[in-house]
């Protein structure tokens, strides 16, 4: 509570010394235009400087502290042994961060993997998944290069092989901490894709991997989005996107501003899928996750600098890979999560993926009312097949 009457003090008084400093310019720009003393403007800009110098210590202030403050809310639970957590480790050398939150501490541990490469999910899967915290300890993994874990290791330097040597490293932290022989494993989009190589390195590890908005082959993917964007844009004659996609030219896309080239027709897609009437709870709440109390300002910016950065840098890495020619015989049971409506990840490929995977056991579960997201758009139904899909190995 300190910390956050603090916190509330300095960002008004950065205001108050902001509307100064325009009040103070202002001033100088009239008395400039009105007369031609100058000199006499001098000590309104030594105020306006010392002003700006006060309102940058306090800027710098406000971002520390806003740092300090970050929490993962704490879980009214009945059990003495409820956790909420969220804390900076290291993995491999490096800090990373997770949280891990569960109504008891005793209950089976979930691996939540993000979406990306870059993207950070900590207050979304606690909104939308809060219902496993009463039967399982979930646990959010900021990867390197995505928001509190931005500055993990410089970005030109993220390998897919690096997610994979720092989620195996987490996985043993988690199997140690608790004292299990195994954890639950669940990704979303680049997350699903990403499940499916730590099974496949540990799965002595794992009981179950669910993944959902399933990537399989991501060039493959890339090209369809492109394609069926282009398609959408020329059925409503949608002049400027067509031009726009026809001057980008057919994916693959590589470089600094790849997410950028990328987005032209991921956000076209994405939007489609916002507007479905089929789709319930549609679309991203963006800014409701950017204001979870998980984030500080920093956190914030890095946000977005991972989607774009981070994104750019390590999907090109990615279009090599189908899942359907390296990773078609797993020894951890496997179950796919599907929107019926996902146009961000072609479910045909998912469902030829399905078909061609061996492992102990696999289910291919529609959503019948749902986008590439199905833990968002169908949340409640998501926690219930989840809950009776991974309860059965214990």
């Amino acid at each position: 509570m300190i910390k956050t009457v603090i916190f509330m003090m300095l960002l008004a008084s950065t205001a108050i010394s902001l509307l100064l400093i325009l009040v103070q310019t202002g001033k100088i720009w009239y008395k400039k235009t009105e007369s031609k003393e100058f000199e006499k403007t001098g000590k309104n800009r030594t105020r306006v400087f010392r002003l700006f110098l006060i309102s940058a210590f306090m800027s710098v202030g406000i971002v520390f502290i806003s740092q300090i403050l970050v929490e993962t809310p704490s879980i009214e639970s009945e059990s003495d042994n409820s956790i909420s957590e969220l804390i900076e480790l290291e993995v491999n050398g490096r800090e990373e961060w997770v949280s891990i939150r569960g109504n008891d501490s005793n209950n089976p541990i979930i691996l939540f993997l993000a979406g990306g490469p870059g993207g950070t999910q900590l207050g979304a899967v606690r909104r939308n998944l809060g219902e496993l915290e009463k039967d399982f300890v979930v646990v959010n993994w900021e990867q390197p290069g995505s928001g509190k874990s931005y500055k993990a290791l410089p970005v030109n330097k993220i390998t897919p092989e690096t997610y994979i040597e720092d989620g195996t490293a987490l996985t043993n932290y988690l199997l140690e901490r608790f004292d299990r022989d195994k954890i639950y494993l669940m990704g979303e989009s680049w997350g699903s894709a990403l499940g499916i190589f730590l099974i496949e390195e540990t799965p002595e590890n794992y009981y179950a991997f669910i993944g959902t908005g399933q990537m399989v082959d991501f060039e493959e993917t890339e090209k369809e989005c492109y394609n069926l964007a282009l398609s959408i844009a020329e059925e409503k004659n949608d002049l400027d996107k067509i031009e726009e996609l026809k001057k980008l030219g057919l994916p693959p896309y590589y470089g600094k501003n790849m997410a950028l080239k990328a987005a032209a027709y991921l956000q076209y897609l994405s939007s489609e899928m916002a507007h479905n009437p089929n789709i319930h709870n549609a679309g991203y709440e963006t800014f409701a996750d950017l204001a979870s109390s998980e984030y500080g300002i920093m956190d914030q910016i890095n946000f977005f600098r991972g989607v774009l950065t981070t994104f750019s840098n390590v999907y090109p890495q990615l279009y090599e890979i189908d899942l359907r020619e390296n990773y078609s015989e797993l020894d951890v049971p496997v179950y796919f999560f599907i929107g019926r409506h996902d146009i961000n990840a072609p479910t045909h490929l998912a469902e030829d993926y399905y078909t061609q995977l061996q492992a102990p056991d696999k289910k291919f579960i529609w959503f019948e009312n749902s986008g590439h997201s199905p833990w968002i758009n169908e949340n409640e139904l998501f926690c219930q097949k989840t809950i009776e899909l991974f309860t059965k190995h214990k």
